[in-house]
């Protein structure tokens, strides 16, 4: 049995989770969130519990078990509390600002960066810090790892886009000495 597909999904209240034709819906306070379900898993809701379950014990059932509980699980945070994902620019002249549904970046590249911000997330530039949010995991991730790749952090000054969280291992530069 999968340690995390067995885990029962504890629904807060004010969420409503509904299951049709292997589509799990999620409603909440922040917006809506549907998944497809795909393998032999089935899912149940009783008692404020999303449960989930295999039919066998094939490599992708059990594969497909532990995914699709934890899918669920971050719809379930996703409508109700939301997720976050802060960037820090650094370098010189490095500044981002955001304009209705594009954030401009310049990273000193000789022209500057126009990024279009997707559907159901919002970025807030405050300084050298980008604020990345919304109800789908999944998307704030991928959003915030494609600003990053704009410009990603080099080791020698750290100059560039990285996490908050993210610590950027640096090297010593030449020594400038002759032998």
């Amino acid at each position: 049995m999968s340690r995390i597909g067995k885990l029962p999904v504890a629904v807060p209240q004010g969420v409503k989770v509904t299951v049709e034709n292997n589509i799990v819906t999620v409603e909440g306070t922040k917006g809506k969130l549907s998944q497809a379900l795909k393998g032999n898993v089935s899912v149940e809701v009783k008692d404020n519990e999303v449960i989930v379950t295999r039919s066998d014990d094939e490599k992708l059932s059990k594969s497909y078990h532990g995914l699709y509980r934890q899918l669920i699980n971050n719809m379930i945070q996703g409508v109700s509390k939301g997720y976050e994902k802060a960037l820090v620019i650094n370098g010189v002249g490095y500044r981002a600002d955001v304009s209705g549904r594009i954030l401009n970046l310049n990273l000193g590249y000789s022209t500057p960066i126009e990024y279009m911000i997707p559907e159901g997330i919002d970025i807030k530039a405050d300084g050298p810090k980008l604020t990345i949010s919304g109800i789908s995991k999944e998307k704030v991730g991928q959003t915030a790892a494609e600003i990053r790749s704009l410009r990603g952090p080099e080791p020698y000054k750290g100059k560039g886009i990285k996490y908050e969280t993210e610590t950027i291992r640096r090297k010593v530069g030449k020594s400038g000495g002759k032998k």
